[in-house]
């Protein structure tokens, strides 16, 4: 047995460290932990995919759908309209901003929430004329606290009330988190409307017209008729210096050159990689004459492809092509620059621009990127998309939207993604109320009332068929469907049993109080570096072992994992929407802990009392 902990320990390490390094994804490293438990033999080859078919995991995934039915129905629209003071200060606009967040994250997926209210946090920050991240920070941190106040708000809440159920304790209500969530919600609301978000850093300032997100990279071509071609490299950098951009690269014939220099003539079919705002960005090309080299790269593949055909063909072709296009082509007027951020759960993650084919399959161009306020290196065409990216694209309104929803980013400015249709908005928010009143009243498992609420969407067509899948953030799901397995090696071992009479006799010395207190605050430290749901997975057992060592009631221990699992307000990395906020906020990794640590000690010394008066031990 000692062995078998060992094993245990040493994949739970390696876990960690292998989230912490952030390479790879989180589903991708509980994957390998799963498998590593089952080639240790420490999960049997017959329970290898049981977590899959967990309660938990299957409710995920309907909330994940729902939540998808009221976004694109326009419901959660006509709500933030109602809700928000169209005039008003900043303290009270964020106030009620923030409020708003939590609100809807309480029975919804929270980066949704987030998602759905950035377009309006930044409208607000123009307003206000504040920097977009005292608006965005408190927004997400808000989403944040939401989550913890319902069964279905967060995917810890979910996992711990599995995993009770699997201890034969049985599972959690649908508001039994809300005593002490919805406490430490609405103080903490309380603390960010009044005094959080002035702690948060002022980076670039924003103006009704638009916001700095950084820096744009990109590439432009050198042709013939460039002014630029036969200049030196510092006679264009001092064409530049009107529209405050700077040549940061140099490619010719496929080598590229960092921090070329300044004597070096420029020739055609050079390019150029220039760094500049995204308001400058159209003065830096036209004052040369240079033109997006992904543009002249997609021409000339295109003209490329057509030498194959024969002539009559070619011939056919143009004149199709130029019918079509006076017949489709849209007025100039139509065409708009969309900033765009990238969503933890798109499917742009690692790849690249190449990989999208987005003029043959969207009919938009990818203008540039800003990598959360970091330079990259990479060629724009081979440049890898991460979380938090924001991309600007150029389009008509309605294929930049059509992007955005197949893609999961969110637009950086006030736009309809979705068109409202009152109908749906109100059968979406009808089939949400039923399932919600149908847990609540124990008439059916939290599981099978979510999926019956998911099919109920689906004949009603607030959620299209075809769209149920692409609503399902699959990352997470495969997360928690591997780890529960090794979280129920933790118990079968013993290990979680050893890890909780360690932090009894050395850390709490036997004191129940103090001993929920390092459970709480361990929760919220891993939870600042690694994913929620993982974290939930891994402490539950610990806290479990920990109740039945000192010979209390389990359940105050696992709120304080449910809790802490939704506290990650220190870094960028521990929650998807402090990624999310992390380059349209313009933030550095250590900005955030300057509201989150006061906002964390104030939920450890609200959370404690409020878990003792809740839960008693």
């Amino acid at each position: 047995m000692i062995s078998e902990q060992l094993l245990i320990l040493l994949i739970l390490l390696a876990t960690v460290v292998f989230f912490l390094w952030g390479r790879w994804r989180h589903d991708m490293v509980a994957v390998g932990a799963l498998l590593a438990c089952v080639f240790t033999g420490l999960v049997p080859h017959d329970a290898v995919f049981t977590g899959f078919a967990h309660p938990a995991v299957v409710t995920v995934a309907c909330v994940l759908v729902l939540s998808h039915g009221l976004l694109t129905s326009g419901a959660v629209d006509a709500l933030t309209r109602r809700l928000l003071p169209a005039q008003s200060g900043p303290t009270l606009t964020i106030f009620s901003l923030t409020a708003l967040g939590a609100l809807l994250s309480a029975f919804m997926n929270n980066v949704g929430a987030l998602a759905l209210l950035m377009p309006v946090a930044m409208q607000i920050a123009g307003r206000l004329d504040l920097p977009p991240g005292k608006v965005l920070m408190p927004l997400a941190f808000g989403s944040i606290l939401g989550g913890t106040t319902t069964l279905i708000g967060t995917p810890p809440n979910l996992i711990v009330s599995g995993l009770r159920a699997e201890a034969g304790l049985g599972s959690f209500g649908m508001f039994d988190f809300t005593p002490v969530g919805l406490a430490i919600t609405v103080l903490g609301i309380a603390f960010i409307g009044l005094i959080g978000w002035r702690l948060v850093p002022a980076r670039r300032q924003t103006d009704t017209e638009g916001f700095d997100t950084g820096t744009y990279l990109t590439e432009a071509l050198v042709t013939g008729d460039s002014k630029a071609a036969g200049m030196k490299l510092r006679e264009i950098e001092a064409a530049l210096e009107e529209a405050d951009a700077q040549i940061i690269g140099l490619v010719r014939n496929d080598v590229r050159v960092s921090a070329p220099n300044g004597g070096r003539h420029v020739r055609a079919g050079d390019i150029l990689i220039i760094e500049a705002e995204a308001e400058t960005l159209a003065t830096a090309l036209s004052s040369l004459g240079l033109v997006l080299e992904e543009a002249q790269h997609k021409a000339e593949k295109e003209e490329k492809a057509d030498t194959t055909e024969t002539a009559e063909t070619e011939g056919a072709a143009a004149g199709e092509d130029k019918a079509r296009t006076e017949e489709k082509a849209p007025p100039s007027d139509e065409i708009v620059l969309v900033e765009l951020a990238i969503l933890p759960s798109s499917g742009l993650l690692g790849r690249t621009p190449s990989d999208i084919q987005l003029r043959s399959r969207f009919g938009i161009n990818l203008l540039a990127v800003s990598s959360q306020g970091r330079r990259s290196r990479a060629r724009l065409r081979s440049y890898r998309f991460k979380a938090g990216d924001v991309l600007m694209m150029h389009g008509t309104p309605e294929a930049i939207a059509e992007f955005a929803s197949v893609a999961s980013c969110v637009p950086l400015a006030e736009r309809a993604l979705y068109i409202p249709d009152r109908r749906k908005a109100i059968m979406a928010s009808l089939i949400l109320a039923l399932v919600v009143i149908v847990v609540t009243f124990g008439l059916l498992p939290a599981a099978v009332a979510f999926i019956a609420g998911v099919l109920a969407s689906m004949a009603v067509r607030t959620v299209p068929p075809r769209a149920v899948y692409e609503a399902i953030d699959w990352p997470v799901i495969v997360l928690l469907g591997a780890l529960i397995p090794v979280a129920g090696a933790m118990q079968s071992t013993g290990t979680a049993d050893l890890i909780a009479r360690i932090l009894l006799e050395q850390v709490a010395q036997g004191h129940a109080v103090v001993a929920l207190a390092v459970i709480l605050v361990v929760t919220m430290t891993l939870s600042d570096v690694m994913n929620n749901a993982a974290t939930a997975a891994v402490m539950c057992p610990i806290a479990i072992g920990t109740a039945t060592a000192l010979g209390v009631n389990a359940d105050a221990f696992l709120m304080a994992v449910a809790i802490g699992a939704s506290s990650a307000f220190l870094t960028p990395i521990g929650h998807q929407n402090n990624t999310l906020i992390l380059g349209p906020g313009g933030f550095r990794f250590g900005d955030y802990w300057r509201m989150g640590l006061p906002l964390e000690i104030l939920l450890v010394a609200i959370g404690i009392p409020m878990l003792l008066w809740v839960w008693p031990l």
